[in-house]
């Protein structure tokens, strides 16, 4: 699983350092966006052949790690 985080990326020169899938200038929310828009992964794939299967798992895996995180409630 956390071989699939790899294929997710940051570079300041690219897209203002926000995530992007292996380098290119494809952004980890452009995937979430079509997905979220009722896009199938074929779909996706198929109008965007340079994007791998494990690219869009690697978008899924990466969102929920960043909402993952501790709730810190005042009292």
């Amino acid at each position: 699983m956390e071989d699939l985080l790899k294929r997710i990326t940051t570079d300041h020169g690219i897209l203002g350092g926000k995530p992007i899938i292996r380098g290119m200038r494809f952004r980890v929310q452009d995937v979430l966006e079509m997905l979220a828009n009722e896009m199938k992964p074929e779909e996706i794939l198929s109008d965007f052949p340079y994007l791998e299967a494990d690219d869009i798992k690697a978008c899924l895996r990466y969102a929920a790690l960043k909402l993952d995180h501790p709730v810190i409630y005042a009292t």
